[in-house]
C-alpha cells in the first residue's frame, strides 16, 4: 500500500505527464507476462509513448486535476495507461498490433477507451479500432495527392491525343 507521500507524488508526476501529453489509453493487461509488456514498452517508447499502471482512484484524481471528466474506476479489470505525446491516431495502430499478436498465443490485451486530452474528448474502444484501422498519415496523403492529380493528368492525356490527331489530319 502506497503512503501517503508516495500517492502525492504519483498525482504530481501523472499531472506534469498528462500536460504535455495529446493522448492517453487504457487497456486491461491481466495476464500478459512481463516480457510481453516490455516489448511494448519498447515499441511505445519509439513513438514517444509510455505505458504506466497508477491506480484507478489516483488516476481519476490526475484527469480531473489535468481537467477532464473520466472515470477509470469504471473498468472492472486492472487498467494499465498508455501515456503519449503525440496525436492517438499515431500510436493507435502499434497498440492494435500488439494486441492482435497476443491474442494468437491465448493472452488479451484488451483497449478498455482512450482520451484525446487535446479536445478533452473520450474515446471509446470501438472508436479506437477504427482509428487504428486507418493507414499511416502518409499513406493518406500520397492518396489524397493521387486523387488530387488525377484529372490533370487525364486532362493532359486528353490533350496530346487530340494534338496528335489535328497532326495526324494535316
Amino acid at each position: 500500500m502506497l503512503t501517503k507521500a508516495q500517492k502525492q507524488t504519483a498525482i504530481t508526476e501523472g499531472v506534469g505527464d498528462l500536460k504535455t501529453s495529446q493522448s492517453i489509453v487504457f487497456a486491461d493487461f491481466t495476464g500478459v507476462p512481463n516480457s510481453d509488456l516490455r516489448a511494448l514498452r519498447i515499441t511505445l517508447k519509439e513513438k514517444g509513448a509510455k505505458f504506466q499502471v497508477i491506480k484507478k482512484r489516483l488516476l481519476k484524481i490526475i484527469l480531473k486535476e489535468v481537467g477532464v471528466d473520466y472515470d477509470p474506476t469504471e473498468f472492472d479489470a486492472q487498467a494499465g495507461s498508455i501515456i503519449s505525446q503525440n496525436p492517438i491516431f499515431d500510436m493507435a495502430s502499434s497498440i492494435q498490433k500488439f494486441s492482435k499478436d497476443l491474442s494468437k498465443s491465448k493472452k488479451i490485451f484488451k483497449i478498455l477507451g482512450a482520451i484525446d486530452l487535446q479536445t478533452k474528448k473520450a474515446i471509446t474502444k470501438e472508436e479506437f479500432e477504427r482509428i487504428a484501422k486507418l493507414p499511416a498519415r502518409e499513406i493518406l496523403l500520397a492518396q489524397i495527392a493521387i486523387v488530387l492529380q488525377m484529372p490533370m493528368k487525364k486532362l493532359a492525356i486528353a490533350l496530346n491525343s487530340r494534338k496528335e490527331q489535328l497532326t495526324n489530319t494535316q
